[in-house]
């Protein structure tokens, strides 16, 4: 697809530095940002973050940060995250993310690979691990926290003695604000704007250089395509270490949308869409995965006629939608049965988002297209796109105009897409990263003549739609040299609303097996129905739990050849997670952490 000029920003900034102030210029009184406070709603005006964003700026300024310095933020998705990272662009430094979900050596490498001279904590909890490996970090000579521990905290804590964020804006309203405009001015285009980590699904994260012209011109991308649009509500979980989140962020503040930060609790996802009643809602898959369950057990609770008049609701719905979409007129006979769906199906999936929601976007990591489907059907339409960290979050999009289910949509403006001889997907644009930090030399992600090798592997259709057909490290070759991709079946297992995680494994081995996890808030509801013990280690040992599962794998493999069909599973006690180094922090397997802890069991499958 050949690059096209993309339009210039909607609120002329120039770098990443100068968005805040433009922002708030433009659209003064408008609600920049919603977070909630003591069980209700608050609002922040787009006058009163650029208000946030200066006082950062100019107290980091005063605490003595240097444009171009590295200042990490260590903290869940917050409003203060948004203002310190902000805050900390507007005054040049060089903005790097950590998840909130890291050890203290996971900080300690990100802090030490970026050379970071501060670190603005989230509360007492972050502050214990920077005070655990402070003696290893002697750059370090700035700490801020937002939420300042109780007094007479741990010891270590304590001796870190870090500055509120507080105080740190206050110092900020004692200096001038022409010290700030004058640093914004500074910052060109080809200068950093932030090192982002890659979570590291094989080897040590890598610091990605990712420059202000990158991300000025990915969101002028978005912009122009309208993901995201002026009057936009959008609801973020996402965490902001990661380039989805900080894209999303950019985007809502560069087009004057608000911006409505989840509570901090994951398990509150569904009661806060009902509160905040967003409009659009970026996502990984495991949230729509999960509400997909939620919805899809409700059906399979029914008698079979109702779940065959459900299935052809779905299939309705995704007809209707698409002669919309088209705007072609639908018949008086098709409209009416469309409506009767909507009063019994549609309308109850769509309550579950808060009623308003104009299109969703999942990320990260692949989705179901029976899922996908279902959403679209009951006027959620749930999109891919693709991308990742080295092209400054996205490459490709897909739209309710333009979109094809089972691809990943087309390339943005700009964006340039090609397919390797070996299938790999190659992507140019200006959104293309500056490199690995001290890693210059890294073969992976590597640029050749402009063009990013992304180790992902698809096909490019006639009309420009992009499919991914695996990752090239992923392929399983078994001992009779058939190449599988794991993560068709891992999703399909995924469907299942009983299964929580699916890792399929095979290499050089006579035929694939698979690695299962219950979904811990799902199967209990079985074990009660069947009178069995609810607790998951009991349930991974009864033949009935075994026999389901058996079941929901035989209905997988009915979609695939017989030499790529899963023989033999066996059900872990507990699930994947990021504490124990087995997921990243947006929910993909780390596919070799996996194959290792579990070795015993893989062989085990294999031994008989």
């Amino acid at each position: 697809m050949e690059a096209t000029a993309t339009t210039a920003s909607t609120i002329g900034s120039r770098t990443i530095a100068d968005l805040i102030p433009r922002a708030a210029a433009a659209h003064s009184e408008h609600t920049a940002v919603r977070y909630k406070r003591d069980g209700a709603w608050a609002d922040v005006s787009y006058a009163e973050l650029a208000q946030a964003v200066q006082e950062i700026g100019l107290g980091l300024v005063d605490l003595g940060i240097q444009p171009g310095e590295r200042v990490c933020i260590l903290a869940n998705t917050r409003p203060e995250w948004s203002y310190a990272d902000m805050g900390a662009t507007s005054a040049g430094a060089v903005v790097v993310p950590i998840y909130q979900t890291n050890s203290p050596d996971e900080c300690l490498w990100v802090i030490s690979d970026s050379d970071a001279c501060a670190i603005i904590c989230e509360d007492a909890k972050q502050l214990a691990k920077i005070a655990a490996i402070a003696d290893q970090v002697p750059n370090l000579r700035t700490v801020i926290v937002m939420d300042p521990p109780a007094e007479g905290g741990a010891a270590g804590v304590a001796q870190l003695q870090a500055i509120p964020l507080d105080e740190v804006r206050a110092r900020g309203r004692g200096r001038s604000a022409d010290e700030l405009e004058a640093r914004r001015a500074a910052v060109r285009p080809e200068d950093p704007f932030t090192f982002i980590y890659t979570s590291g699904t094989t080897g040590p994260p890598k610091g990605c250089v990712l420059s202000h012209g990158n991300y000025r011109a990915i969101v002028d991308m978005i912009s122009e395509v309208g993901e995201i649009q002026g009057d936009e509500v959008t609801y973020l979980y996402l965490p902001l270490a990661h380039s989805y989140a900080l894209l999303i962020q950019l985007a809502a503040f560069d087009l004057g949308s608000t911006l409505a930060y989840f509570g901090g609790d994951t398990k509150q996802i569904v009661p806060e869409l009902l509160e905040v009643k967003p409009t659009y809602l970026p996502s990984v898959p495991r949230v729509f995965e999960k509400i997909y369950t939620l919805a899809h057990g409700a059906i399979e609770a029914q008698s079979p006629q109702e779940q065959q008049r459900a299935q052809a609701a779905i299939e309705l719905g995704v007809k209707v939608r698409d002669m919309m979409a088209r705007g072609e007129a639908v018949p008086e006979e098709l409209q009416k049965q469309f409506d009767e769906a909507d009063e019994a199906l549609y309308k109850n999936v769509r309550a579950i988002f808060g009623g308003r929601v104009r299109h969703a976007t999942s990320g990260a990591a692949p989705i179901a297209r029976e899922i996908l489907e279902f959403f679209y059907a009951c006027g959620i339409p749930v999109f891919e796109g693709y991308g990742m960290t080295e092209t400054a979050t996205a490459a490709t999009i897909s739209t309710l105009e333009h979109h094809r289910f089972g691809t990943v949509g087309r390339a943005l403006p700009g964006v340039e897409l090609r397919i390797a001889d070996d299938g790999e997907i190659l992507v140019k644009g200006p959104n293309i990263f500056q490199g690995y930090h001290k890693r210059a030399e890294a073969s992976f992600g590597a640029i050749v003549d402009g063009w990013l090798h992304t180790g992902d592997l698809g096909s490019i259709d006639e009309d420009g739609y992009l499919s991914i057909t695996g990752r090239k490290k992923d392929i399983i070759i078994t001992a009779g040299g058939k190449n599988l991709t794991p993560a068709n079946i891992e999703n399909d297992l995924k469907q299942s609303r009983w299964i929580s995680q699916a890792v399929m494994y095979g290499d050089q081995r006579p035929y694939p097996v698979v690695l299962i996890t219950l979904d811990e808030e799902e199967i209990p509801a079985y074990a009660k129905q069947h009178g069995l013990p609810e607790d998951i280690p009991s349930l991974v040992r009864d033949p009935q739990v075994r026999e389901l599962i058996g079941e929901e794998i035989e209905r997988a493999n009915a979609k695939y050849a017989q030499v790529e069909q899963v023989k033999k599973f066996a059900i872990l006690d507990h699930d994947l997670s990021q504490a124990t180094g087995e997921l990243t922090p947006t929910l993909k397997v780390k596919r070799n952490v996996v194959n290792e802890k579990y070795a015993n069991i893989f062989d085990a499958l294999y031994g008989g």
